[in-house]
C-alpha cells in the first residue's frame, strides 16, 4: 500500500516537473529498457543450453542420465538466469523434507517460475509441460527427452501422461505440474486448476507439495509492459500427505489446493500479484 502511495506521489511530481513530450520520452526509454532486459533474459537462458547441448544430450541417453541433467539445470542454468536477470530468491518459510517422490504444484505467472522451482528442491523432479516447447531449437530436443510432454488438444496424449509418469516415479523422481488451465491472462490472479496433478497423486499414492510464487507476476510477467529486478519470494504450503489425500476425491483436492494457493496470494502483505493485475488493467484500459 505504501509503495502504491509513493508511486502516485512520484507520478504527480513527474507530471508537474516534466512537460508532455519529456514524459513521453521517459516512457519510451523505460519501455526500450524493459525490452532489452527481456532480450537479455532470453540470451541468458539460451547460451548455457547451446554450450552444454552435446554433453546434456549424451547424459539423456544414459539409463539414469536425467539426474545429471537435473543437477546442471538446478545448479548452473537456473542460477545463471535468475542472478543474471537481477533476481534472488527469498524463502518466506522453510521447505519441508519430503524424501519420497511427490507431486509439486505452484501458480504459474512468469518464465521465472521454472528457475524458482529448480532452486527450491534438490532431489530430481520432472516437469509436465506443453508439447509446443519442442519446437524451440536445441532446448526442444532436450525437453522432449527430459520432460513429460502433453498435447492438451489430444485425449490420447493426456492419457499417455499417466503411463509416462509411472515410469518417472519408478525411477524415484518427483513430478512438477503447473495446474492452471490458462495462465497467460494478466488480469486473473489464479485460473482454475486442471485435474491431472491430483489424479496422479491419488493413483500413485504421492504427497502433494504446493508452492506459491508471490512476486513473479509483478516483477517478470509474461508481457514486457512492466517489471523490475529484485527478490522473488517463495512460500511453501503445508504438504498434503498420502494418508490425507487418500480420503478425498480428485475434485476435493483440486478445489482445496486452488483455494490455498489463491488465498496465499490474496493475503500477501506486499500484494505484489494484485498490484500487477491493477497495473495491467490500467495499461490496457
Amino acid at each position: 500500500m505504501e509503495r502504491n502511495k509513493a508511486y502516485i506521489i512520484f507520478s504527480q511530481l513527474k507530471r508537474d516537473y516534466y512537460g508532455p513530450s519529456e514524459i513521453e520520452y521517459i516512457y519510451l526509454v523505460r519501455k526500450a529498457l524493459l525490452i532489452l532486459w527481456r532480450i537479455w533474459f532470453y540470451i541468458l537462458a539460451a547460451v548455457p543450453v547451446i554450450l552444454l547441448f552435446l554433453p546434456l544430450a549424451f547424459m539423456l541417453l544414459l539409463p539414469n542420465g536425467y539426474r545429471y541433467v537435473f543437477w546442471v539445470a538446478r545448479n548452473l542454468w537456473a542460477p545463471i538466469v535468475l542472478f543474471g536477470s537481477g533476481f534472488w530468491i527469498k524463502k518466506t518459510n522453510s521447505l519441508p523434507r519430503v524424501e519420497e517422490s511427490a507431486i509439486l504444484i505452484a501458480n504459474h505467472s512468469s518464465f521465472m517460475d521454472i528457475m524458482l522451482m529448480f532452486r527450491m528442491r534438490k532431489t530430481p523432479f520432472v516437469f509436465v509441460g506443453k508439447k509446443e516447447l519442442v519446437q524451440i531449437p536445441f532446448f526442444g530436443y532436450l525437453y522432449k527427452r527430459a520432460a513429460i510432454m502433453v498435447d492438451r488438444s489430444s485425449i490420447k496424449s493426456r492419457q499417455g501422461v499417466y503411463q509416462r509418469a509411472q515410469e518417472v516415479i519408478q525411477k524415484g523422481y518427483s513430478i512438477c505440474i503447473f495446474p492452471e488451465k490458462e495462465y497467460l491472462d494478466e488480469t486473473i490472479l489464479l485460473n482454475s486448476f486442471k485435474k491431472g496433478a491430483f489424479k496422479l497423486a491419488l493413483e500413485h499414492g504421492l504427497p502433494i507439495l504446493p508452492l506459491v510464487f508471490l512476486d513473479c507476476k509483478r516483477k517478470f510477467p509474461w508481457y514486457t509492459t512492466y517489471g523490475y529486478p529484485g527478490s522473488l519470494r517463495v512460500k511453501v504450503l503445508e504438504v498434503l500427505q498420502v494418508e490425507e489425500i487418500q480420503s478425498k476425491t480428485i475434485e476435493t483436492l483440486q478445489k482445496e489446493s486452488y483455494y490455498r494457493i489463491k488465498s496465499t496470494l490474496e493475503k500477501d502483505p506486499k500484494k505484489r500479484a494484485l498490484e500487477a493485475i491493477d497495473l495491467w488493467k490500467k495499461k490496457t484500459a
